[in-house]
């Protein structure tokens, strides 16, 4: 199972915003890059009756290669861009995208409190994106071992969980995790200091790890086969694929916070057309399709709360969005130590 799997929405849910209304009833072009999902047939054409203009969809599997189709043109092949609010740092120092113009997004009014100002995507005072859709990294718990949920993440070092915890295996969300245990103030900028303390820490834990874990599936299948209390989960996806099984588990943000991941509307510094790329992104942020996103895939959207609500995705504010780390490399490297090392007895 993928994150980015959405179910394809129905021409008649969006709602013709007013700058919508106003475009040029002129043919035009709007070129997408973008995930799987995020521009559905049906949602597309909606666009282009209610704009004039025709949508070319290109569709991307990783972070990766949306930098190297970018690179590739100088951002010259795309209108508009979906992409994690991790990238934008990378994005900007490479000239890649450009600032919105906020007076062209009368729906960025929507935007819930907790998405109206995200410091990833703010540069020299501008804004480059604009907020979509949400989830996080949440704690799973089995709930016939736990009456209530777990409030922190020291819970995965209790040693009356030996062998009963696992993990995923991933680098940077392993170490912001830890890093929000220990109480430190910026996760994303570490101090020689604060990669000790956390590889420490993450070694402590280790003998309380059954398996370090790659994917939705790999966990789920680990949890499911017994003998596991607690996961240092994925995303929120995982709890109904366990509920599925049979499983008994709950899902809770510890009290010192969690990971969570944004993805964001963005425009090209090539972009060709830059009232139609502004007209797209303000659809996004209809109201209409925030329900749609949270009722239909399961994740946060920015823009509905009583849709977020009804799925239990309440915990925004609790959230520490992702942002681009010092030093990924570097992550990496104390991430692959810290596996490497035995687990001391």
């Amino acid at each position: 199972m993928k994150r980015r799997e959405f179910i394809a929405l129905a021409a008649g849910t969006l709602a013709a915003p007013a700058f919508i209304r106003n475009a040029s009833a002129a043919s035009k072009e709007l070129r997408l890059l973008t995930w799987e999902g995020y521009a559905d047939e049906q949602w597309v054409k909606a666009f282009e009756a209610k704009t004039g203009s025709t949508v070319s969809v290109s569709y991307t599997g990783s972070v990766d290669e949306i930098f190297a189709k970018m690179t590739a043109s100088d951002g010259a092949d795309f209108d508009v861009v979906a992409i994690e609010t991790s990238s934008y740092k990378r994005l900007t120092q490479e000239a890649l995208i450009q600032p919105l113009d906020l007076a062209k997004l009368p729906s960025a009014s929507n935007l819930m409190p907790a998405f109206k100002s995200v410091a990833a995507i703010v540069f020299d005072g501008k804004t480059y994106a604009a907020p979509f859709a949400w989830g996080s990294i949440p704690l799973i718990y089995n709930a016939d071992t736990f009456k209530a949920a777990p409030d922190s993440w020291e819970i995965l070092w209790d040693p009356r969980y030996k062998g009963k915890i696992i993990v995923m295996d991933d680098a940077n969300n392993a170490i912001v995790t830890a890093a929000l245990t220990l109480g430190i103030k910026d996760p994303f900028n570490l101090s020689e200091a604060d990669f000790a303390a956390i590889k420490a820490k993450l070694l402590a834990q280790k003998a309380n790890v059954a398996s370090y874990y790659a994917g939705f599936d790999d966990g789920v299948s680990i949890f499911a086969q017994g003998g596991i209390d607690l996961m240092m989960s994925m995303g929120e996806p995982q709890a109904p694929m366990l509920t599925k099984q049979g499983v008994n588990v709950g899902l809770t943000v510890p009290k010192e916070g969690a990971i969570g991941w944004i993805d964001c509307w963005t425009i090209s510094k090539g972009a060709r057309d830059i009232d139609l790329a502004h007209a797209w992104i303000d659809a996004m942020l209809e109201k209409e399709v925030g329900t749609y996103i949270s009722e239909k895939t399961g994740y946060g959207n920015t823009t509905d709360a009583v849709a977020n609500e009804k799925i239990g995705l309440t915990y925004s504010d609790k959230l520490v969005f992702l942002r681009a780390p010092e030093d990924f490399a570097r992550r990496i490297e104390v991430w692959n130590e810290i596996k490497a090392t035995p687990v001391q007895q």
